[in-house]
């Protein structure tokens, strides 16, 4: 519909299209150097803070000698996670977990001497159980250093690695990062850059429009792109191809949207 109206190709902020950011341009190369050495990486931040759009970049950017896993059931026990691992590798997992765990390790080894390489991503890592958490630590302590697992989740993750009992899974970190909100200057840049992507013009959006989608988006990501998508869809119903502040507040009176501004307003 909206690439119809506006008569483009290309999908606005669409998470196949987007483009890293600085920050997230650093993040990216710093994961990629410690992608084949083994241990843990740690990507946090709040929801929408742009995690999802590194992950996706690992695997865009993989090339044949990199397999990317991801794991998103993490609320998965441990024997269940190690059968999603090994449909990964496309090995069998019948049997008991230690017969599955002793298939992962020597596919692990074929891999390796194959020249490939094995990164494992785990998204909503903060929800893992820290037992199932430690006996994949165990499991990928095994496989030779052609692997890194990265754990994508909240900053509470690195809040129970910091109890002591945990302190056999912290001391595997390598490297880790806690994605921080945008300030108004990146916010800006990210909506251009997005817009340019689908060949659509900057000045779709007025400037006090702008301003205002800037301000109520608080920093995050996925709520810049979600309500830059309720824009234009809104700017499709009402028939205007320019987006001013009448159309950016239609969007931001809905509950979902509104009740955040309340909520704030109250504490």
């Amino acid at each position: 519909m909206i690439r119809a109206f506006y008569g483009i190709d290309t999908n606005p902020f669409s998470i196949d299209t987007i483009n890293l950011l600085t920050h997230q341009q650093e993040v990216f190369d710093i994961l990629k150097v410690h992608a084949f050495q083994g241990g843990l990486c740690l990507l946090m931040g709040e929801p929408g803070t742009g995690k999802t759009v590194i992950k996706t970049a690992i695997s865009q950017n993989a090339d044949k000698t990199t397999m990317v896993i991801h794991i998103a059931r993490t609320l998965h026990t441990y024997f269940n996670t190690i059968k999603i691992l090994c449909h990964a590798f496309k090995i069998d997992h019948s049997g008991s977990y230690f017969k599955c765990e002793k298939r992962l390790i020597e596919e692990a080894y074929n891999m390796n001497n194959q020249g490939k390489n094995i990164i494992v991503i785990i998204d909503d890592a903060h929800l893992m159980n820290m037992n199932t958490l430690r006996k994949l630590r165990l499991l990928f302590e095994d496989f030779p250093k052609n692997h890194n697992v990265i754990l994508i989740g909240q900053v509470e993750l690195i809040h129970n690695m910091a109890l002591k009992i945990n302190e056999d899974i912290k001391s595997r970190v390598t490297y880790s990062v806690i994605l921080k909100k945008l300030n108004p200057d990146d916010m800006e840049e990210f909506i251009t850059r997005e817009l340019d992507t689908a060949g659509l013009p900057h000045n779709i959006f007025t400037e006090n429009a702008l301003s205002l989608l800037i301000r109520s988006s608080d920093g995050i990501l996925r709520k810049t792109k979600n309500l830059c998508l309720s824009c234009m869809v809104e700017a499709v119903r009402s028939r205007k191809k320019t987006i001013g502040i009448d159309i950016v507040n239609r969007v931001l009176i809905q509950p979902h949207w509104r009740i955040e501004k309340d909520i704030e307003h109250i504490l």
